[in-house]
């Protein structure tokens, strides 16, 4: 079985995770890597800022695998409870890249897409963030909220 779920389950898991601390940065339009996140996913079906093809419908699993910014990859396995160890192994894997591109592929291979899927979805399919208990982040793993 495919382990995804669409980007608009995946908005609503992270619009239910802990905000980083707001930073003020010139020449970016967002305060904290949450707010980046949900401005980068909403607009994921279509060209956004980034010049994407429309209509293409990707999934969460494509949108984690294309980040090419560390802060966010790092932000978001942080913000959903993945394993301390994982966490550590991804920001030390991190520091070692040159690149933005080397930096995203390096916390990737620490903590691939199916960890943060099984991190967010427990073994029924539904949301397993250990910031709340709250139902309105559960998430099928077929597809249905």
């Amino acid at each position: 079985m495919e382990r995804t779920i669409t980007t608009a389950q995946f908005i609503a898991v992270i619009r239910q995770l802990p905000s980083d601390e707001p930073a003020s940065n010139p020449g970016v339009w967002y305060k904290t890597q949450k707010e980046h996140w949900l401005g980068w996913l909403g607009e994921y079906d279509g060209p956004g800022a980034y010049g994407r093809l429309p209509g293409k419908h990707r999934d969460a699993k494509f949108a984690y695998n294309h980040i090419v910014e560390p802060e966010m990859l790092l932000w978001l396995i942080e913000a959903a409870g993945v394993r301390s160890d994982l966490v550590k192994a991804a920001k030390f894997a991190c520091a070692q890249g040159k690149s933005l591109m080397q930096k995203s592929g390096a916390i990737r291979k620490c903590v691939p897409w199916s960890v943060v899927y099984d991190t967010i979805c427990d073994s029924d399919g539904y949301s397993n963030n250990h910031h709340s208990p709250s139902s309105s982040r559960k998430v099928s793993r077929d597809g249905s909220s």
